[in-house]
């Protein structure tokens, strides 16, 4: 599919990390790609049964980075915790997590003065709203892709992050869910639906839609 391929750009190389992420009482494993003079930082929540190296979400990282913006995707759970099916919904866990990583990239010294963003998928959007409204003004813009946002129905209007969901036509129950769950936002937000896709987005052109779509909400946001 094209989305696993590698895109090459005219781009500077960015400065691509292997990183070890200490939260808490454990140590997750990243990939810190930061192209060069990028002023923010896209973090990525994935979902359930995923990880830092889901090929959809390295493609939408790699489309975001050719807008100059870095990435940050890693595991929000060890290899331990992730045999657990409990732990990969264990929403309030997932958010604690991405939290604590954001404030690991801030701790750095390359990143200290970044603008930060959440790129949610499927579970990975509720932390990621999550997270959003427990930082408030420190986050500057969320996406979600085919996100379980009403996961987090109950903190939504306290999200001060201008909030993107983006659903395929054809996922009809989550594209329901999400259309509620906007309705209880109270920030700039807005729903972009990908006619005909399900909920991976694996028609041609589906997640290069989906790509754009992101790329643009963080160059507009995340600055």
């Amino acid at each position: 599919m094209k989305y696993a391929a590698v895109v090459e750009t005219g781009m500077t190389q960015p400065t691509d990390t292997l990183v070890d992420i200490p939260v808490d009482d454990v140590t997750l494993e990243g990939m810190l790609e930061i192209p060069a003079d990028a002023s923010g930082v896209v973090v990525f929540a994935h979902g359930s049964g995923s990880s830092r190296k889901s090929p959809r979400n390295n493609y939408v990282a790699e489309v975001i980075r050719e807008r100059g913006l870095g990435t940050l995707l890693f595991d929000l759970l060890t290899e331990a915790e992730d045999q657990y099916r409990e732990n990969r919904f264990d929403i309030p866990l997932l958010t604690d997590r991405l939290v604590g990583a954001t404030e690991w990239l801030w701790d750095r010294e390359d990143t200290r003065d970044v603008d930060v963003g959440y790129f949610g998928s499927s579970t990975g959007a509720a932390s990621a709203l999550r997270a959003a409204a427990r930082m408030q003004d420190d986050v500057d813009a969320v996406v979600s892709r085919g996100g379980r946002v009403d996961m987090a129905a109950e903190v939504l209007d306290e999200v001060r992050a201008p909030s993107l969901f983006i659903v395929g036509g054809n996922d009809t129950q989550v594209l329901e869910r999400n259309r509620e769950a906007r309705a209880q936002l109270t920030c700039e937000n807005e729903l972009h639906v990908v006619e005909g896709a399900g909920h991976l987005f694996e028609g041609e052109g589906e997640l290069e839609e989906v790509a754009e779509v992101a790329a643009d909400w963080f160059a507009d946001e995340v600055a």
